[in-house]
């Protein structure tokens, strides 16, 4: 394998950007240096050359094996769209979100897919069909029928490197406010207000049914995958306890301060969205992520629902911040170290040659160029 050198960049380090090159061999950056670059290097014409995005929680997945309500697409498609998609964003690595239950079907009605898609996602990954990096993240809804069979369907074997505890019961949670989840539920589904009442009911009781025993066999599931445990959607002190002593090391979109204070009081990693970021707050009317970057309560960024947020949201808070390392390091270094991968996330000689080329924009910033362990992707 020959060497391969970006020349003519700022390169951002973790204590600043310095004008310099890049040398890559087998995979791994060999060095960084500001002196003469060989003759044949790629001038990247003073582009950024920022660490490639980690993301760990993204649903967009799910767009793509559904593209329509109720339109099953080709699932290996699917995935290699979604790829894609990703590597042209910036993402050099991603733990896929797969739901294991649902937070709308108290009775099981709906179909299970989280064991095959998996499967697909590992197959593609042993072909070498995929350009990014791509991990499986358990995201298991606490008050689901169909949650413990789903559960036992994994092991060890797979490769899982997040689980994390879900639990949109109505009233409580991201939806404690039973007005806006009236307009999000009616307005998407078109139910009628009987028809969401009894929604509502159905999965209160579903909920004081099985969310005990549900949490208990979620956190043992995790341990034995050897996964890091996730909360969700945090709300009170006594939830990010409670997260916790099940042995919580993340907190995915905690909807309070006060949740992300003590968060950061027990060691957990406080993880927010990047469109309630971008947006200017969230859409299901909880804490903006924000406020929390601004009260020094913010580690970690996901793209969530829309990919190219994730870049975005990056620059954004080192603007906010005044500090382009701390804030690219929320969609890079933060989120790779929380859950054990030490070989990216950073420029440094001996970590895994994961890089995007970035030139700014008025209002964003274009994506040059991405590489996964030195090989161009994107």
């Amino acid at each position: 394998m020959t060497d391969t050198v970006l020349t003519n960049a700022r390169i951002l380090l973790p204590d600043g950007l310095i004008h310099g090159s890049i040398l890559i061999r087998q995979g791994v950056v060999v060095d960084v240096s500001t002196g003469p670059a060989p003759r044949d290097a790629l001038d990247c014409d003073r582009d950024l050359i920022l660490p490639g995005l980690v993301e760990l929680h993204t649903d967009n997945l799910e767009r793509h094996i559904e593209p329509r309500p109720k339109v099953d697409w080709p699932h290996r498609a699917a995935i290699l769209a979604h790829d894609g998609e990703l590597a042209a964003c910036g993402i050099t690595t991603v733990f896929d979100a797969l739901r294991l239950g649902s937070d709308n079907d108290p009775e099981g009605e709906l179909g299970e897919y989280a064991r095959q898609l998996a499967d697909d996602i590992l197959d593609l990954r042993a072909e070498g069909a995929l350009r990014i990096d791509h991990r499986i993240h358990l995201r298991a809804e606490v008050c689901s029928v169909t949650l413990m069979a789903e559960l036992d369907r994994f092991g060890p074997e797979d490769g899982v490197g997040i689980v994390s505890l879900m639990d949109h019961t109505p009233g409580q949670r991201q939806f404690r406010d039973i007005d806006k989840l009236r307009a999000y539920v009616i307005g998407k589904r078109g139910l009628s207000e009987e028809g969401f009442q009894a929604k509502i009911a159905a999965e209160q009781a579903l909920g004081e049914r099985v969310r005990d025993s549900h949490e208990a066999a979620t956190v043992a599931a995790c341990r034995r995958y050897g996964a890091t445990l996730a909360s969700h959607d945090d709300t009170t002190a006594e939830q990010v306890m409670a997260s916790h002593a099940f042995g919580a090391r993340l907190a995915e979109f905690p909807t309070t301060h006060e949740a992300a204070e003590a968060c950061r009081a027990h060691g957990i990693a406080v993880m927010m969205g990047a469109p309630n970021l971008i947006r200017g707050g969230s859409h299901s009317g909880n804490v903006a992520a924000r406020a929390l970057a601004e009260a020094d309560l913010l580690d970690i960024v996901s793209s969530d629902y829309v990919p190219a947020a994730l870049l975005m949201a990056g620059l954004m808070l080192g603007d906010l911040w005044d500090d382009l390392a701390r804030g690219m390091a929320t969609v890079s270094a933060n989120p790779a170290a929380s859950v054990g991968l030490r070989d990216r996330g950073l420029i440094a000689p001996g970590m895994r040659a994961d890089l995007i080329r970035v030139r700014r924009l008025d209002g964003g910033a274009r994506v040059r160029g991405t590489w996964v362990q030195g090989q161009r992707v994107g």
